[in-house]
């Protein structure tokens, strides 16, 4: 039996396409169906179904991966109830203390997009968010620990070797560590929070969004109770005596135990 191709019209895709159907030899070796290639993506091979279904991840796996919005808000929370404290006790004025704080909104605007753009460009195997996420925890991590330790590091730089309860006057090395520190942690706080909100995204499902993004906000909002809790706790230093020193005194000794607590949990 000889082959009748038949060109049948398809038109429910945005450009008109043809298909051809062939009749087989029922005594001929037998061969693939047909496949309908796409216009709209050459590459596709006929695969509609794959490009169109995505995958969708258990509902604990999403609270779990939704589970760095609480790190990075109790972040957040812990450096505006503790840091303003303990910038008056490096005796930074007011004036220059908004021009610190101006690094959050100036990271957020600059940092964000542009590692939403480059994780999207990613082609590591550990995947495309994952790699920014851990360098900018590694980078928390270290930005918490220079700001806790900028009076210490002040005081063997030079600063006033008068103890810290009596001495009322600007410790310039102590205040500039602390600056290059906080910085530092904003920006390693908005690479964090941009490749996450993109993770969160990529793992869900089209029918997930809705409910990602209520999780996601519930463990910020987790985050911010936790963080402001522990922010309005004077106690720390006197739960962990052993960080206070001769520059270190008690808004520093509760600002360095509570990053360093927020560092090892």
């Amino acid at each position: 039996m000889e082959s009748a191709p038949i060109r049948v019209p398809y038109r429910k895709l945005e450009k008109e396409i043809e298909v051809e159907m062939v009749s087989l030899d029922v005594e001929s070796s037998p061969s693939p169906p047909p496949r309908i290639q796409s216009p709209l993506n050459p590459n596709s091979n006929g695969d509609f179904r794959s490009q169109t279904t995505k995958h969708q991840i258990s509902f604990t796996n999403l609270v779990l991966s939704c589970t760095v919005a609480a790190g990075v808000q109790f972040g957040w929370a812990l450096q505006l109830s503790l840091l303003t404290p303990y910038i008056q006790t490096l005796g930074i004025g007011h004036a220059f203390s908004s021009f610190i704080w101006l690094c959050g909104p100036i990271t957020g605007l600059v940092v964000q997009p542009c590692v939403g753009i480059w994780s999207d460009k990613c082609s590591s195997k550990f995947g495309r968010r994952r790699p920014f996420i851990l360098a900018g925890s590694l980078m928390i991590s270290l930005a918490v620990i220079i700001i806790g330790f900028s009076a210490d590091i002040g005081y063997v730089l030079g600063d006033t070797e008068e103890h810290c309860s009596k001495f009322k006057g600007t410790r310039m090395r102590a205040a500039f560590v602390f600056v290059i520190g906080f910085w530092m942690l904003d920006l390693a706080n908005n690479t964090v929070q941009g490749p996450a909100r993109a993770l969160l995204a990529d793992l869900s499902g089209p029918d997930q969004h809705n409910i990602s993004n209520a999780v996601f906000c519930s463990w910020m909002a987790v985050g911010n109770i936790l963080g402001f809790s522990a922010g309005a706790s004077g106690s720390w230093n006197r739960w962990f005596p052993f960080l206070m020193s001769r520059a270190c005194c008690e808004a520093c000794g509760n600002l360095k135990a509570a990053f360093l607590v927020a560092v090892v949990s």
